[in-house]
């Protein structure tokens, strides 16, 4: 995958790097990450020389047919875990036991704090649950890393890419040993959590929002449904309107 996924990538779409030494050779350690587009899993491994495996949802694997079948073997080739994320408190159990057993193996593991792409290009509060608990559960270091203008790449609604030059800003490793032991502080957690996303504000250069990416779309759908509710609300009056003047007649409508 490496070979002709990666290598079409960097011939294709040339990304640039900063700080490629700042992931270690071996070992473990955790890859955070901004996400702002589906690519993100894909251009981040493409530049790094050791596999890095990611979480991605079920249906990706369990999708019936050929087609389902070649997209099951696409992301198992790239590294992708399945994981259903349908679940509530289990899924999230499972996802950060997958986590840890990649790490225990001495390989990399690459997360989304914000748990969902970014639905304007800005940066979103980080969820505790998953990073947090994996970096004090396997005692890994945290790699911050910001993935900069891949969404511009393919928008929504874009079938065809856009092939220009994306940017992957590798922070310092940061040390969490000092939590050790208190992965069930909910307090610790959180605060582990923002200093991983104010490294990652600092390197990709975002607008920071102090609310989940997952509740932002969701005002966003409100809000264009509701746009949309009123648009049908004044095409049904006009309508209305015109059908009242037209059986009126000329006279009684002047």
């Amino acid at each position: 995958m490496k070979v002709s996924v990666g290598g079409a990538l960097k011939v294709t779409f040339r990304p640039w790097v900063e700080g490629l030494e700042n992931v270690p050779a071996e070992g473990p350690a955790i890859l955070a990450s901004n996400h702002l587009s589906f690519s993100d899993s894909f251009f981040l491994p493409a530049v790094l020389d050791r596999k890095v495996t990611f979480i991605a949802k079920a249906e990706y694997f369990t999708t019936p047919g050929v087609k389902g079948r070649l997209t099951a073997a696409f992301f198992k080739g790239v590294g992708q875990l399945p994981v259903d994320r349908s679940g509530g408190r289990g899924a999230g159990e499972a996802a950060i036991r997958s986590g840890v057993e990649v790490l225990e193996r001495g390989e990399l593991f690459g997360i989304y704090p914000e748990g969902t792409r970014s639905p304007d290009g800005r940066l979103y509060r980080g969820k505790p649950g998953g990073l947090a608990r994996v970096a004090l559960a396997s005692g890994a270091p945290v790699v911050p890393v910001a993935m900069i203008d891949t969404e511009k790449i393919q928008p929504p609604g874009k079938v065809l890419p856009k092939v220009m030059r994306p940017g992957i800003r590798i922070g310092r490793p940061l040390d969490f040993s000092r939590y050790e032991g208190m992965e069930h502080d909910r307090f610790v957690l959180r605060a582990l959590t923002d200093e991983v996303m104010y490294e990652i504000m600092r390197l990709s250069g975002q607008e920071y929002v102090d609310i989940y990416a997952t509740a932002a779309k969701r005002r966003i759908a409100e809000a264009a449904k509701a746009e949309k509710a009123e648009k049908a609300e004044k095409a049904e009056r006009a309508e209305k309107d015109a059908k009242a003047a037209k059986d009126a007649g000329p006279g009684q409508a002047a």
